[in-house]
């Protein structure tokens, strides 16, 4: 990835949260970033008018070549409008990003869905360098991957190619998904569906760190929730892996990071579910931390604009 000679290029991290900006330097660094919460439930112009504002902070006393988006929700890529979203950012369903964010910043704007951001970042400076067949999958409040196959980012023809948090999975019976099904990986496996089952069991409210050093302890509870949801992953991921046939699983998010127990159960599920031709197919952790799709999102602008 590099800058064009005309102007910096900027990757923009959309999350129901916060929003982080980033000036990406030539080798995949930041140069700079900016971060502010995300007006969630302010609506789209709101949350837009954030984006605007750190993109200018950031770009302070530079020229602009173009800007890259990941955003949650659904994305069309080919037209940068969300086609779907869940309530973490309300009325974002049908908002056409690129074309108001080209308007704004007078520069071209090119937008993906965060996780597909982040794969591709991972893949052009990250643990998937140098590699053509990628599944990146991210854990933290939901569960999502991105699929990179003979080099190039998929998106399905629905745009919805990699949502492995919507796969049945190992252990998840009647649990409820935040899509409003049951018995989903995300329902099991995600930080915020680890922290509501400790809760259920226990009557305490806990952060996913918190239930993590119980189980350090000798928390039962803690340890068998935190399990359960490392068997449903690892299984789902070794399902898709004897699907795709990838070189490596990149593994990223907030929920990877609790631990390296948590990681072994993930390994050892995944193992015990893969075919025998995909038996050695690493997960790896990625390495591009928390400008990982700001970073993608840079890289995918280039890649699309010709930048």
């Amino acid at each position: 990835m590099e800058s064009s000679a005309d102007g910096c290029l900027v990757g923009v991290d959309l999350g129901g949260t916060k929003t982080v900006a980033a000036v990406v330097a030539p080798n995949g660094t930041v140069d700079a970033h900016a971060v502010a919460p995300t007006p969630a439930n302010d609506g789209p112009d709101a949350i837009l008018a954030t984006v605007i504002d750190l993109v200018r902070r950031v770009t302070s006393g530079r020229s602009l070549a173009a800007v890259g988006v990941g955003s949650a929700g659904v994305v069309d890529a080919n037209r940068g409008t969300i086609v779907s979203s869940t309530d973490a950012l309300r009325d974002w369903a049908g908002t056409p990003v690129a074309d108001r964010l080209t308007t704004a910043l007078r520069a071209p704007v090119v937008v993906d869905n965060d996780v597909n951001a982040f794969a591709y970042g991972e893949l052009v400076a990250g643990a998937a360098a140098g590699h053509a067949d990628v599944v990146a999958v991210t854990v933290g409040t939901g569960v999502g991957a991105g699929l990179v196959l003979a080099g190039e980012l998929r998106h399905g023809a629905h745009h919805t190619a990699g949502e492995i948090g919507h796969l049945p999975a190992l252990g998840a019976d009647d649990l409820p998904c935040p899509c409003g099904a049951t018995g989903h990986v995300e329902a099991i496996a995600s930080g915020v569906a680890m922290e509501r089952r400790y809760a259920d069991a226990t009557g305490d409210a806990l952060r996913l760190p918190a239930i993590a050093t119980r189980a350090r302890q000798g928390d039962s509870v803690a340890a068998r929730v935190i399990a359960d949801g490392a068997r449903a992953l690892g299984a789902s991921l070794a399902g898709v892996v004897n699907l795709l046939d990838p070189e490596v699983v990149v593994l990223g998010g907030g929920v990877p990071a609790i631990g390296d127990s948590y990681l072994a159960v993930v390994r050892e599920a995944f193992r015990a579910h893969l075919l025998p031709g995909v038996a050695n197919v690493p997960i790896l952790p990625a390495a591009l931390g928390e400008h990982a799709v700001a970073v993608g999102a840079a890289a995918l602008a280039r890649l699309r604009l010709g930048s």
